[in-house]
């Protein structure tokens, strides 16, 4: 039982990092957007902020308890997990037409940041530098998509404040539940980060493994779970574009804003075998979605097979 201890306590913070993470969402947009913030700005930065939250959270958290292996692993690992895992497993299910996706440009910005974010871990830590670095990067990623966002609503001027578009927003939602899904938000993210880092520190020294296979693995496969849920429903919905729209969205984010505000905590070392396997691996699985995004080829059952198997193999590396 002691030794099952460690893992249900990581699942646990693992739970209540997801539920705060929605919670302080769902509080944020309708409490930003009964203050007057349009909906543009509260859709580029709170939702995309918030639905991050969680992976922000165990990457400050594990930079302050000394274990910063995890905070770059997941990074990695979950951009990893995003495109072989969270791409493969609908897949499986269903046919994904990402052939009719236009997803061109944040694919370009995607590889740009991973081409960056590589440069970077190549100079042997992320710190205030680096952090700068970073979220300049982030910021002209925003500033893009706010400047198309504007252009597409001067032309089409009924889209304008198309308010219900954005996750959690509640029109109807009273001023005292949005007070607690903020209380518990802001309660739970750092409750849940400090169980799951704790606890996944002790099951790495339990099995003799670094801080660093714990944070490419259990926690990545862990943060990834919301983004594969909202991947699933995609498929069996047919949205092909909200689907792979979720997947390079969330990883350009991985990249930029995680580590970039982690950074201002308190430097992260960069493991050699990052250097060695880890960053090329997910380069790879990134360039991987080439033909998707290039020559408009749907995510049949096939390739489906061929992500999940891939990231299997990848597993099974890391853990050996």
């Amino acid at each position: 039982m002691a030794a099952a201890m460690p893992w249900l306590l990581s699942g646990l913070g693992l739970l209540i990092l997801l539920l705060a993470g929605d919670s302080l969402v769902k509080g944020a947009v309708n409490l930003s957007l009964r203050l007057g913030v349009p909906a543009l700005i509260v859709s580029l930065t709170i939702v995309a902020f918030g639905t991050s939250a969680p992976e922000l959270l165990i990457a400050i958290q594990a930079v302050l308890d000394d274990a910063p292996g995890i905070a770059i692993g997941n990074v990695v690992g979950s951009n990893t997990a995003n495109i072989l895992l969270v791409l493969g497993i609908p897949a499986l299910l269903a046919t994904m037409h990402t052939s009719e996706c236009e997803t061109k440009k944040t694919f370009n910005f995607m590889i740009a940041a991973s081409i960056l974010f590589i440069a970077l871990a190549f100079r042997g830590v992320f710190d205030w530098i680096a952090a700068v670095v970073l979220l300049f990067g982030l910021s002209l990623v925003l500033w893009d998509a706010a400047r198309e966002a504007k252009g597409h609503r001067a032309v089409n001027p009924g889209a304008d404040e198309e308010e219900e578009d954005i996750e959690g927003v509640d029109p109807d939602l009273p001023g005292w539940r949005i007070a607690i899904f903020l209380i518990l938000g802001l309660i739970g993210l750092p409750l849940g980060a400090d169980l799951l880092v704790d606890n996944a520190t002790i099951i790495a020294k339990m099995y003799g493994v670094s801080d660093t296979v714990i944070g490419l693995t259990l926690v990545a496969v862990g943060t990834s779970l919301p983004e594969l849920a909202t991947t699933v429903m995609a498929a069996l919905r047919r949205q092909a574009d909200v689907a792979l729209g979720n997947v390079i969205g969330s990883n350009m984010f991985n990249l930029l804003a995680i580590i970039g505000v982690a950074s201002f905590v308190g430097p992260i070392p960069v493991d050699p075998s990052f250097l060695r396997f880890d960053l090329w691996v997910m380069l790879g699985a990134s360039l991987l979605l080439l033909p998707f995004v290039y020559m408009r080829r749907d995510i049949t059952r096939l390739w489906g097979v061929i992500l999940t198997a891939l990231y299997l193999t990848y597993l099974a590396v890391v853990l050996s």
